[in-house]
């Protein structure tokens, strides 16, 4: 028995183009000891700023990470010298590529941070 009235299922509007955003980028780690546990926790917490997807690959591995995850970062045991490529799909994609690859290239602010260099 129907009640006559019928319930209908709306799609969400899709996203305009100018925020439908997938780009990726690579950069050189060039930190003295790589990511371990400081950098990895600035890197992830910058990611999670983001509202989208962030993935990370390393040396031109085909393995995507979660780039929000501490423990996928730091389980990865990314080295001085690594090339990581990192993807980002969704709303501020680009600006969180343009972030991480210039916290990247700052050496996490360490240096700021610490008053040393890394």
């Amino acid at each position: 028995m129907t009640s006559g009235l019928r319930s209908e299922k709306q799609e969400p509007e899709p996203l305009p183009e100018p925020f439908k955003v997938n780009c990726q980028t690579e950069v050189e780690v060039k930190h003295g000891v790589g990511l371990h546990a400081r950098p990895s926790v600035t890197f992830t917490r910058l990611a999670k700023s983001f509202p989208c997807s962030i993935e990370i690959a390393v040396n031109g591995s085909d393995v995507w990470l979660n780039g929000k995850s501490i423990i996928k970062i730091m389980s990865a045991k990314i080295r001085k010298g690594s090339i990581l490529r990192i993807r980002a799909d969704g709303i501020l994609a680009e600006e969180a590529i343009r972030a991480l690859k210039e916290l990247i290239e700052r050496n996490f602010d360490e240096e700021k941070k610490h008053g040393r260099t890394a």
